[in-house]
């Protein structure tokens, strides 16, 4: 039997750290340009409670997000102990292309994932490079696609890739800015013969029809600035109804397709997009089997690493597999569901054994 196994993983969490008080002197407005009644350290303190973010990581303006998927790679191309030559497809999720810190455009042209080629050195002109913007989980569908390629015997080795600079996307005007990060995760996946370890199942939606601009680039609250510079906006309360009444249902029916029952699943990689909103999207998906949440069962790096998108997954996956993240662990055999939600709206999940 053919399976997808992932072989090696990397991750790039960039250097500089923003702790929240260096929001303190920002001017949060509300979206009519209004100011918000609210002192920042009780705008600030409301954030924490609700997103457990603590701080989050900056690119430094000498790279971009091209540049940090590059980094990423390398650790998971070196960890599988692979020649780079051999790759037959390079995938890499963003959503908004390399942007200097400098600039107000993003730059899309080559692909990022031909640059990370370029950088990589590789000459195979049949390792074929390409981006996908797939919002939030862009990194899990470039896997979901992996799979796909190597199950019809056209692709044996493949990278795939998260990596994004959303500081350089953030209205600083908007308090929804302390969110956002920047990152980068990557993985090796191989052809598998028999063994029954790799992926199992997976699953994929696009909702559209209401939900399409959910999230979206829209002008700054300041209505001073220039309209025509857009940031990433986002509808919150509508994206947080949105995921708890959508990902659980993704999720089982995943994990319905591979036969696995919900008592063998060790970990759950969900994308940290806000920690109160993945603990009910947990606590929903285990409702849906009638049963508790099992203790550790979501590893978490939000408190220190921010919403950095489709790299959140990946670089949490590379953590745990490395030992970074106190008390959790992955062992031969362990079933872990991987999953996220964002712009589209999309959602999907992976189930995989290692």
């Amino acid at each position: 039997m053919t399976s997808s196994l992932i072989t090696g993983t990397g991750s790039y969490i960039p250097e500089i750290k923003k702790e929240n008080k260096k929001f303190l002197e920002n001017r949060f407005l509300n979206s009519d340009g209004t100011e918000i009644p609210s002192d920042n350290a009780i705008i600030i303190e409301k954030f924490k409670a609700i997103t457990g973010i603590e701080e989050r990581r900056y690119a430094a303006s000498k790279y971009n997000t091209s540049d940090l998927g590059f980094f990423a790679a390398q650790k998971a191309i070196e960890d599988a102990a692979i020649n780079p030559e051999e790759l037959d497809y390079i995938i890499l999720a963003h959503n908004f292309g390399d942007i200097k810190s400098t600039a107000i455009q993003s730059d899309l042209l080559p692909s990022l994932a031909t640059r990370v080629k370029y950088r990589l050195g590789i000459e195979n002109p049949n390792c074929v490079a390409y981006d996908i913007l797939f919002g939030c989980p862009g990194w899990i569908e470039g896997v979901i696609q992996a799979q796909a390629f190597i199950k019809a015997g056209i692709a044996n080795k493949v990278l795939v890739i998260g990596a994004e600079t959303l500081s350089r996307v953030v209205d600083k005007y908007d308090r929804d800015s302390m969110i956002y990060s920047d990152g980068a995760g990557a993985c090796i996946v191989e052809k598998n013969e028999g063994q029954d370890s790799g992926i199992l199942s997976h699953a994929t939606q696009t909702f559209a029809k209401d939900e399409a601009y959910h999230l979206f680039f829209g002008k700054s609250f300041e209505t001073q600035q220039d309209p025509d510079v857009r940031y990433i906006k986002m509808h919150g309360r509508k994206i947080y109804e949105f995921a708890l009444n959508n990902v659980p249902a993704a999720m089982k029916s995943a994990l319905d397709k591979s036969g696995i029952p919900i008592e063998e699943v060790k970990k759950i990689f969900i994308h940290q997009a806000n920690e109160k909103m993945d603990e009910a999207i947990i606590k929903r998906f285990y409702r849906l089997y009638k049963t508790s949440v099992p203790d550790g069962v979501m590893p978490m790096s939000i408190h220190k690493l921010g919403n950095s998108s489709v790299a959140t997954v990946p670089t949490l996956l590379d953590l745990v597999l490395k030992g970074t993240i106190e008390n959790q662990s992955l062992y031969r055999g362990d079933v872990i569901i991987l999953a996220s939600v964002g712009a589209g709206m999309n959602i999907n999940a992976v189930v995989y054994r290692y």
